[in-house]
């Protein structure tokens, strides 16, 4: 653990931007700077509610976000019928009939009629069926063509359609006339979206396989928000990397261990980090205390018990809780990030790190284990939480718990490419470990889906256990 520590602790300050540490760990007195630009200031709708979401103009009123993942909510599309004079009608004509180069079809947006309806000259139709048009268009580009029942187990909410009201977006290519600087504001600001979309244009329509997979992840950035952050982490599940990202820019990668196909395989979320865990505990799940009678085996021996790090408790009414202390041995390791979630879904370390050098890590039961871990936690301790990098060695060499809150929450999403840049910048494919591609690409090949859901009524699966006991 000492060589991982000192690592952490260079590996750390470089990125902080301490410079070089010849020889041994040094101590950094002062207060780390932060290289980080402040945070991007995003537009947003206001509500009628201080908890509400905003659907197409309407407001429902859940409790909490989360909370609107307990039922669909389906996007009632209003009447957003607007003028169009002809010429700008023939330049969404025109911007329909090219739309391929961004991964969808001309036949979804009216195309023979709109054509018609120019033909015929200004009337009410040609208003009805351009402001359809438009509508659908941005629908598309801003939150995905694909249907929310296509999107297995995907639970991010997508918050752009709030942010960039389509009647609004309408009304500024109406005024202005530039129809493709309108929609541009709202295309994927990710540099792997424009990355397939170069990808998509060179790729001969022979090659349908490979244009149905281009095709298919660059819808998959359309779900995630525009604007991702100046700061985050993410990782792709099926490549097994996550990163470290500044301003779209990767300055740390590392391994990760993800759920095993099934039940628990590991969903796709927009989360945020509140803090790091260093020596984390670990409440050991009722499937493992009862199931596999570790709370019978803790209570019967005490010394096993001990030299595991086990303490179990029993209630009066039998029910036995177990806790796994902190130690080298704890089945979360050394750190575990704090980004509470209703999927038990988080970031950790893992004294099983030999399982970093195999090539499919789809082995866990959902949490995802991270490479050098100790290394990230005191990276996003100095970064965010105002903590020195000797600091942050200090805590995990003590071995207690201890929880370091950030000053500004960190987003971090879990999300699924089959192709992308992978860590060196190179566009890359990836095992579709999940089967979750088949979905996507059928969509594709159906009649486009109005009025669609913007939250999954998928099952949560709560991830109970995420190392089983041996």
């Amino acid at each position: 653990m000492k060589n991982s520590l000192r690592f952490s602790l260079l590996a750390a300050a470089a990125l902080a931007g301490f410079g070089a540490v010849p020889g041994a760990v040094i101590a950094q007195q002062s207060a780390p700077r932060d290289i980080l630009p402040p945070e991007r200031t995003i537009p947003s709708q206001p509500v009628e509610a201080e908890t509400g979401v905003v659907v197409s103009g309407q407001t429902a009123k859940p409790q909490s976000v989360a909370e609107a993942f307990s039922e669909e909510v389906v996007q009632e599309v209003p009447s957003i019928t607007q003028p169009w004079p002809v010429k700008h009608a023939k330049t969404l004509l025109t911007m329909i009939e090219g739309i391929g180069s961004e991964g969808l079809d001309p036949v979804d947006y009216n195309l023979v009629a709109l054509r018609a309806a120019i033909q015929a000259g200004p009337s009410a139709e040609l208003d009805e069926i351009a402001s359809q048009s438009f509508a659908f268009l941005v629908e598309d580009l801003r939150d995905g063509r694909t249907p929310m029942d296509a999107r297995k187990q995907w639970f991010v909410f997508d918050p752009d359609a709030d942010r960039y009201p389509t009647a609004k977006l309408m009304g500024d290519a109406l005024a202005s006339g530039d129809l493709a600087a309108t929609l541009a504001r709202i295309n994927p600001e990710h540099p792997d979206y424009a990355r397939l979309k170069e990808e998509l244009a060179k790729t001969p329509a022979a090659n349908k396989k490979r244009r149905q997979m281009i095709r298919a992840n660059m819808d998959r950035w359309r779900w995630l928000a525009r604007d991702l952050g100046s700061q985050y982490l993410m990782t792709n599940v099926p490549e097994f990397q996550l990163r470290l990202t500044v301003n779209d820019k990767i300055m740390r990668t590392y391994k990760t261990v993800v759920g095993k196909p099934g039940r628990t395989a590991t969903p796709q979320l927009a989360e945020s980090v509140e803090g790091v865990i260093f020596n984390p505990t670990w409440t050991v799940p009722q499937s493992i205390v009862k199931g596999e009678g570790l709370g019978a085996r803790v209570l019967s021996n005490p010394s096993w018990a001990r030299s595991n790090g086990y303490k179990a408790t029993k209630g009066e009414n039998g029910w036995v809780t177990v806790v796994q202390q902190p130690g080298p041995g704890n089945s979360l390791g050394l750190m575990k990030l704090d980004m509470p979630n209703r999927h038990a879904i988080f970031l950790h370390d893992t004294p099983s790190r030999h399982l970093f050098a195999t090539d499919n890590r789809a082995l866990s039961h959902g949490c995802i284990r991270t490479e050098r871990a100790t290394e990230l936690a005191i990276t996003l301790a100095i970064l965010q939480g105002g903590m020195t990098a000797q600091e942050g060695v200090d805590l995990i060499k003590g071995g207690e718990y201890t929880k370091v809150a950030f000053q500004k929450q960190m987003p971090v999403y879990i999300t699924y490419f089959t192709m992308a840049q992978d860590i060196d910048g190179k566009l890359s494919t990836f095992a579709d470990i999940y089967g979750r591609d088949a979905p996507v690409l059928a969509s594709f090949d159906a009649p486009r889906q109005p009025n669609r859901a913007r939250v999954t009524g998928e099952q949560v699966i709560v991830i109970e256990d995420d190392l089983r006991i041996s």
